[in-house]
């Protein structure tokens, strides 16, 4: 068994509720997202983070805005929708219960 392939596992599962949190924050811009989170020493790439991002939005989970740019075309905001909000407070619940059962068996 491979430890690196289950740490990779157990990052991808935290990926798209540590997304829906940044972009609830704010809207956002996905190599913004790729950067803050290579900032915590989360390394996640474009080839993961794009079709992260759409599939929340054809979820339905989030939407985007167009925004100009001073560096180039128009940039694509994201921003977190009702039923995302929703959502991520289901994850959220989720997220609380198993960590206090990880700090209850570890204590």
């Amino acid at each position: 068994m491979n430890v690196e392939n289950t740490k990779a596992q157990m990052r991808k599962g935290f990926l798209e509720m540590i997304t829906l949190l940044m972009i609830s924050k704010e809207e956002s811009y996905p190599s913004d997202m790729i950067k803050r989170l290579k900032e915590k020493e989360l390394i996640v790439v474009e080839g993961t983070m794009y079709p992260l991002l759409n599939r929340l939005k054809n979820d339905e989970l989030l939407g985007y805005n167009w925004k100009e740019s001073t560096s180039g075309p128009p940039r694509k905001y994201y921003f977190i929708t009702d039923k995302g909000k929703e959502f991520l407070s289901e994850l959220q619940k989720t997220w609380n219960n198993l960590k206090n059962v990880v700090e209850s068996i570890t204590k």
